[in-house]
């Protein structure tokens, strides 16, 4: 199949004017975004995507989940669709390009052929995936999870956020419910653009991350248990502190995923202790252990090697141990003609390049496992992301977006 041309481009100035106008939308309180799943602003957000694609002469189409489509045809009517995109939905203290770049990149891939009177054989769909960020409602890519197969719908509108709201319900409300079934479609192949969120590209001087891989992920919730005693009157050798245990697995995640570098991580993001009083010692700690790596039987090591050390530790202070994993998916890895599709267009255009593992999960991780999908990265500054001081540059935008353009195009073969 013939390649696009490297002149090919996007309209970089036109990409960014749109990512500034998206974040009008959900202003957070310092610089960044709070557009969460499901609010007033997500439906706001959501309402301008389908503007910009009518008047891109896009149809836009909305699943059971609220998963939007907005479909450039093809000349063929029996080809499969090219899909690109990612999410519009940000945290609650987000940036402005989390998500929203994949978005409106794709939006703007549109308007480019749309200006150079390119057809394709495919017909091309941009996308906007429900709830990625699984802030109000956990857990993260919701909706492409449903999608692929890894939830039922009924599930899905079960979730409830912290005011107890149901996703079913705020879906409605907001009147982004559409009818279609959840999955029904059928994809020639997927590319998402986003982000980094690392600090890797940025540091090795690189325009483009060539994503092969993404992390598998492993969320482990312990409880360790002691006794609650005066922090002042109880003899140190008679204390049975569920912090000391807390403090000793902290140690053994890092002593773990260092242990397994490179492309290893681990950490404790979430902590409750209970009572959470100055002067009592903590008679219960409820955290939830992230870990993560891009190779299954490593990651699957991690995890067991924790489970077999941490009741010892605990055992040896006086404390229980027990641990339940609450989250879980297996590390995606790319198309390998998508990856490469990928990697040829940042060499045609001239971009600095570098394979890179995906340390966050993204739809793309999902949409993997039901269609051929790749992922395209951009450099963010600092590595900095889920933060409203979430920075890139217009050129890092245009770079992505171009590489998006050509291997999308590519994929879904230019009509001469």
């Amino acid at each position: 199949m013939p390649a696009p041309g490297e002149n090919m481009k996007i309209n970089g100035q036109r990409l960014w004017d749109s990512l500034m106008e998206m974040a009008k939308i959900g202003p957070g309180v310092a610089g960044g975004n709070n557009r969460q799943t499901l609010t007033d602003a997500d439906a706001e957000g959501r309402k301008l995507f389908q503007k910009w694609c009518e008047e891109a002469g896009m149809t836009m189409a909305v699943d059971e989940i609220g998963n939007m489509f907005a479909r450039r045809e093809g000349t063929d009517p029996e080809a499969l669709p090219v899909y690109v995109g990612s999410h519009l939905d940000t945290q609650p203290t987000g940036g402005k390009y989390d998500g929203v770049l994949g978005v409106l990149g794709g939006l703007e891939l549109v308007r480019t052929l749309n200006d150079l009177g390119v057809k394709t054989k495919h017909p091309i769909v941009v996308t906007n995936w429900t709830n990625e960020e699984g802030t109000r409602f956990a857990p993260a890519m919701l909706a492409s999870g449903v999608f692929a197969g890894k939830h039922t719908l009924e599930w899905a509108y079960d979730r409830v956020d912290a005011e107890g709201k149901r996703f079913g319900d705020e879906l409605e409300r907001i009147g982004w419910k559409g009818e279609e079934k959840v999955g029904a479609r059928k994809m020639h192949a997927m590319f998402e653009l986003h982000i980094e969120q690392g600090p890797i590209l940025e540091a090795e001087g690189k325009d483009i991350g060539v994503v092969t891989h993404g992390q598998g992920l492993r969320w482990i919730e312990c409880t360790v248990t002691g006794k609650e005693s005066h922090t002042g009157s109880t003899p140190m050798h008679m204390r049975k502190n569920a912090g000391r245990g807390l403090a000793l697995i902290t140690e053994l995640v890092h002593e773990i995923a260092m242990k397994n570098q490179p492309n290893a991580v681990g950490a404790i993001g979430h902590i409750d202790v209970y009572p959470n009083s100055r002067n009592i010692i903590p008679g219960k700690v409820v955290f939830t252990i992230d870990m993560r790596t891009h190779l299954l039987d490593k990651l699957n090591g991690m995890v067991d090697e924790l489970l077999e050390r941490a009741p010892k530790l605990c055992a040896e202070i006086g404390v229980d141990f027990a641990a339940e994993i609450v989250g879980q998916f297996d590390p995606p890895a790319f198309d390998e003609g998508c990856v490469k599709a990928v990697r040829d267009a940042a060499e045609r255009l001239g971009y600095s390049h570098m394979d890179i593992i995906s340390g966050a999960g993204h739809d793309a991780c999902w949409i993997n496992d039901v269609a051929p999908t790749a992922m395209i990265m951009c450099p963010c500054v600092d590595g900095l992301s889920h933060n409203e001081a979430e920075e890139i540059t217009m050129e890092w935008a245009t770079a992505g977006a171009d590489v998006l353009l050509h291997a999308v195009v590519e994929t879904a073969e230019i009509v001469e």
